[in-house]
Order: C-alpha cells, then sequence, then structure tokens
C-alpha cells in the first residue's frame, strides 16, 4: 500500500537534529481505507467474539468479582508490556497484605486499575468527560500519581520531544511529532472521535489507538493509556458493557508484530496490514476471555460442591470460599474480616480448604502465613503471567 500517512517536520531536539513525524487525521485517505472483503470478514469475526464475550457474564455468580479479575489481569498484561515485572499474584498479593515484593512495579498496576475506574466513572456520569483530550489528561494523571514517570508532567500534554528506541533522538526508531503540534493533533483525534464516521466501529478504535501511539502525547505512560483507549472505546461504542477484554495478553503475545504493525503505518501507509493485525487480537483475546470465564465458573462449582460434601464443613467455611474469587490470595487476618467470623472459626476453615487442596500456603512462613487460590489463579492468568 502506497499511501502518505503524514510527513516529517525537521526540528532540532536536545542539540541534534531530528525528523519528527507529524501524522495526518483519521480516516486515512488517498487513498481511502481499503475495507476488502477480508476486513469485513475479520470484523465480524471479531465483532461476533465479543458478543460472545458479553453473554459470558452470566455464567458467574457475581459480575463484581469476575471484573475484579479481568481488570487486573488486563493492568499487569498492559504493564509488562512496558517493563513492569509484577504478577497477578504479587497484586493480589499486595492488595491483601499491603506487602510487595516490587513495591514500584505493584503500584504501577495499581494505579492503572485506579485510572480505568476513574476514566470509566466520567463516561458513565451525565455531568462527567466524554472520550476526549481532556479525560485521557485525567487518566494519565492518575496513572502517574506516585511512581516511576511522576516527574514528567503527568496529566499534561508534553512540552518537549520525545522518542521512541535508540539512546537519544538523533539515533532514534521513531520521533513522534514536536510538542507545538501535540494539541492540535490531540484535538483533531478527539473530534474523529465523537463525529458521526460510518466505518466500523472496531476498524474505529483500531485507527483511535495507532493514531495515538503515533502522536505520543505524553513523555510517559503512552503505551498504557493508549491500549486504555481501545477499552475507553470499546466500552463508549457499545460493544461492551464491561471492561471484559483484556487485549494485552495477545498484545503482548504478539508484541514485535505489534509493534512492527505499527511502525507500518507510520512509514508504509499500511493501515490495512494494522487493522487485520488489531481485529485478530481481539477476537483472540475476546475468545479466550469466553474461556476463562466458563473455566472459572465450573472450578468454582466444583469447589463449592467439595467443600458441601465435607463432613467438617461450617458457614464460615462456605462463606470464606464465596469471597476466594475476590480474594484469591488472603491471610487468617484476611479471612476474618471477609467471613465476621472469630480469628479461630476463620482458621479453622482456611486450614480446611488448604486440607481439600483449594488454598495453598505460599509465604513458607509459620507466621503470618499466605494463602492462594491457586488453581483458579492460573486458570485466569492462563498465560502463566503469574508464574
Amino acid at each position: 500500500m502506497d499511501r502518505e500517512t503524514g510527513t516529517y517536520c525537521i526540528s532540532s531536539a536536545y542539540g541534534e537534529v531530528v525528523r519528527a513525524f507529524v501524522p495526518h487525521g483519521l480516516p486515512p485517505t488517498a487513498p481511502a481505507l481499503a475495507l476488502d472483503a477480508d476486513l469485513i470478514r475479520r470484523d465480524e469475526v471479531a465483532r461476533s467474539a465479543l458478543a460472545r464475550l458479553a453473554v459470558a457474564r452470566p455464567l458467574v455468580p457475581s459480575m463484581e468479582w469476575f471484573l475484579y479479575g479481568f481488570v487486573r489481569k488486563e493492568a499487569v498484561l498492559t504493564s509488562q508490556i512496558e517493563g513492569t515485572q509484577a504478577t497477578l499474584e504479587d497484586v493480589f498479593r499486595f492488595e491483601a497484605t499491603d506487602r510487595a515484593e516490587r513495591p514500584e512495579d505493584v503500584e504501577e498496576v495499581c494505579n492503572y486499575v485506579a485510572a480505568l475506574t476513574h476514566a470509566r466513572e466520567q463516561l458513565a456520569d451525565p455531568k462527567g468527560l466524554p472520550v476526549s483530550g481532556r479525560l485521557l489528561c485525567d487518566t494519565h494523571r492518575v496513572l502517574m500519581h506516585g511512581v516511576r514517570g511522576a516527574d514528567k508532567l503527568p496529566g499534561e500534554i508534553r512540552r518537549s520531544q520525545n522518542w521512541i528506541g535508540g539512546p537519544r533522538p538523533g539515533r532514534a526508531r521513531f520521533v513522534p511529532a514536536p510538542p507545538d503540534r501535540v494539541a492540535r493533533l490531540m484535538s483533531d483525534l478527539e473530534r474523529w472521535i465523537q463525529a458521526d464516521d460510518p466505518l466500523p466501529v472496531l476498524v474505529k478504535t483500531g485507527l483511535a489507538h495507532a493514531q495515538f501511539e503515533t502522536i505520543h502525547p505524553f513523555l510517559d505512560g503512552n503505551g498504557r493509556i493508549g491500549r486504555m483507549l481501545i477499552t475507553l472505546l470499546i466500552e463508549h461504542w457499545g460493544l461492551l458493557d464491561e471492561p471484559l477484554l483484556y487485549l494485552s495478553q495477545e498484545l503482548r503475545r504478539r508484541q514485535r508484530e505489534y509493534y512492527d504493525r505499527l511502525t507500518a503505518v507510520r512509514s508504509d501507509g499500511d493501515w490495512e496490514g494494522w487493522l487485520r493485525f488489531f481485529l485478530e487480537c481481539v477476537r483472540d483475546a475476546a475468545d479466550d476471555g469466553v474461556h476463562v470465564a466458563q473455566t472459572l465458573h465450573q472450578l468454582v462449582e466444583r469447589d463449592r460442591r467439595r467443600v458441601v460434601a465435607d463432613d467438617r464443613v461450617t458457614v464460615t467455611t462456605i462463606r470464606l470460599l464465596d469471597r476466594l474469587p475476590r480474594w484469591p490470595v488472603l491471610t487468617v487476618s484476611k479471612a476474618v474480616e471477609l467471613t465476621s467470623a472469630t480469628a479461630p472459626t476463620a482458621r479453622a476453615a482456611v486450614t480446611l480448604l488448604e486440607r481439600l487442596g483449594i488454598l495453598r500456603e505460599t509465604s513458607g512462613k509459620k507466621r503470618d502465613r499466605i494463602f492462594a487460590y491457586s488453581e483458579y489463579l492460573e486458570v485466569l492468568t492462563g498465560d502463566g503471567a503469574a508464574a
């Protein structure tokens, strides 16, 4: 595909002459986006997969714990793409104990959860912000609060040149637009998102993500905000009512191709190749979400039958088991809190679940022991992200 998707601006950054890329606005033109039979079919398949994921909600007894796990899985995976080492079990352990082996990484993941929650609350509030540059800036402020990169203008459009890959801009793999162009580019993207473009919703979502990543409006956190934008647009445009799609798992599995496809948009104008890749990732991530939802439901129901059939079972044991999907890592103190039982009663419930193989002690300590609903975590992580 021979299409010009932007122009290069010669400027100076950090004492070097750089060629910064200024993208054209959406949708792609000259030539227009080629929605051929293959792309239309991929869009239909991806939307069907999202519809199956949406109806997977009734499979679980509590939407709260379903979302709790899925949102945190996406938070972990999108952060891992940026190089953090925190796992899903690290996050659950921190939430149960306020302690973490990788506190900075865990805090970044927790900030992502808080940022997504903030953005969704704004979109759900009739007086809140729409999907816009201002919303993304507010969300970025939450994402970067108190973590690495907190000194890089959280919540503000960058005022200096950034770059991707390489030790300095003159040797970078890609140099986004100069800072004096960023505000206009973001305004153009916002207007296009809010306009009534007739393109299919998932196609528009893929275009918006690639455009945001090309603009790279912040000094740090662009990847996470850009992938969060996918989640927000899928909900905003009505394909899902909840953030059930953990797309970052597929993007991480195919990380090299992910970056190569974005590069090909900028260098060759290959929007169609990017969209084929993006729609494949949506389909695979949605199918995986359905499988995980079904498997988690079966696991929890199986374990409940096992516990109820045991002669040693108590009401506290059943109550604790029902809380485990929301608290898959816990201590005896947390069990006391979750069940409103005395410490001896809660400890007995934990001990029974451990004897039945539902809980596994993970700390190796004699005091302040930590227990994990290990099989549940294994299913939820799927690709071994909690290992």
